[in-house]
């Protein structure tokens, strides 16, 4: 199932226009979150605005991560810059982990101390549903965006956002609690909010470090793109089908089953035909397909045949023996055996290819056979058509070797 998104200048586009929202919003909020947390004596507040710090600095990773993601394979990165995304993410993560332990320690050490922590004043808790507000609209708004362009970058950002909508709220509510007397509340929301962005930031920094370790697609997406590699005409089978994430996008191997009797170039034909249809699915940034004659997994090529040169040579002698050569040749080497097939040049009238026929008869072919490990040896003979160019004889004028 091929899936259409918006081009990757567009979806540029769209990260760099709602990571600025994030930025503009995430800058004002910060502000008032530690100027009113410091004037109104609430740690939550602090912490929430120190929370709303680390997300500017996250959106700025982001923007460099989008822009440089964005550029095109070189030399060095023959497939792309798509990981700058997931590098990014696993930055984030490690941010948001160090940020989250510091806001542990301060709030352990306000409730070790709880004698020296102040009433708050009602102004810390109208900042506190402010933020609580914005931060929910900016969720909605960022994953909107994220899933219309499928950036896991974008996503993780947009539950940032979420995150903190979420630690505003605990905020809010330590905030009630200290007003009412239970002093002990500010700092353990402080504490929680600690906790909250300190789990989400092992969740992003996990995540992506899997996608570094070479994480394949979801087991629902490989079906997707095995289905599209067997639609193609010719594929008889599909094996060995890998995928490795690069950014929000992945790398395709796969082993396809054709019939092994067909020539190079339509077996050629066939993998790109099958790549051409991977590549119409815009998760797969490139796809690299392998053409077996039968499945490895299940009939292993027999190994020890002799090559071309050494099998080319015995059937020159084999047939120079008799005053006889041969056009072409192909090698089948199958599980069932190492089979040949040897095209005979064509000749100007019925008396020679009778004349030839009988020096073939003398031909000992078991011997070949032996000598070369094969299972069998078929010779066909060309013709000219009246009017017409030579062409490979079979039926009547189809010489079988002796078995």
């Amino acid at each position: 199932m091929s899936l259409s998104v918006p081009r990757p200048a567009a979806k540029q586009e769209i990260a760099r226009r709602t990571t600025f929202v994030s930025i503009v919003l995430n800058a004002v909020l910060m502000s008032a979150q530690v100027f009113v947390g410091i004037i109104a004596h609430s740690q939550a507040l602090i912490a929430d605005g120190i929370h709303s710090l680390a997300d500017l600095v996250s959106d700025f990773v982001v923007l460099v991560a989008n822009r440089h993601g964005a550029a095109a394979p070189d030399v060095d990165h023959n497939y792309g810059h798509s990981r700058y995304e997931t590098v990014a993410s696993l930055f984030l993560g490690g941010l948001l982990i160090a940020v989250g332990v510091g806001m542990l320690w301060r709030a352990g050490e306000r409730i070790a101390n709880l004698q020296d922590i102040p009433p708050v004043h009602s102004s810390a808790l109208i900042v506190a549903l402010v933020v609580l507000v914005s931060k929910e609209a900016l969720f909605r708004y960022m994953l909107r965006a994220a899933e219309r362009v499928r950036s896991a970058m974008l996503i993780a950002n947009a539950w940032h956002a979420r995150s903190d909508a979420a630690s505003s709220l605990v905020v809010a509510l330590g905030i009630i609690g200290n007003m009412a007397g239970f002093q002990v509340l500010d700092p353990i929301a402080a504490a929680i909010v600690g906790f909250m962005v300190a789990r989400m930031g092992w969740i992003f920094g996990w995540d992506a470090l899997q996608d570094l370790s070479d994480r394949a697609l979801d087991q629902s997406t490989a079906d997707d793109l095995r289905a599209l590699v067997l639609s193609t005409p010719g594929v008889r089978e599909v094996h060995e089908l890998r995928t490795r994430k690069m950014g929000d996008l992945a790398i395709v191997d796969a082993h396809i089953l054709v019939d092994p009797l067909i020539s190079v170039s339509e077996g050629h034909y066939i993998a790109e035909s099958a790549r051409a249809h991977l590549l119409t699915d815009a998760r797969v940034v490139d796809a690299l397909i392998h053409v077996d004659p039968e499945n490895d997994e299940v009939n292993p090529p027999p190994g020890q045949l002799p090559m071309r040169p050494v099998v080319g040579e015995a059937v020159r002698a084999a047939l120079g023996a008799q005053g006889l050569s041969f056009d072409s040749m192909n090698l089948h080497y199958l599980s069932r055996g190492f089979d040949i097939d040897v095209l005979l040049p064509a000749l100007a009238n019925a008396d020679e290819t009778a004349q030839a026929d009988e020096r073939l008869a003398q031909v000992d072919f078991e011997a070949l056979k032996r000598r070369l490990g094969a299972r069998e040896i078929r010779v066909v003979r060309a013709v000219r058509t009246p009017g017409a160019s030579l062409q490979a004889a079979r039926g009547a004028n189809e010489t079988a070797a002796p078995r």
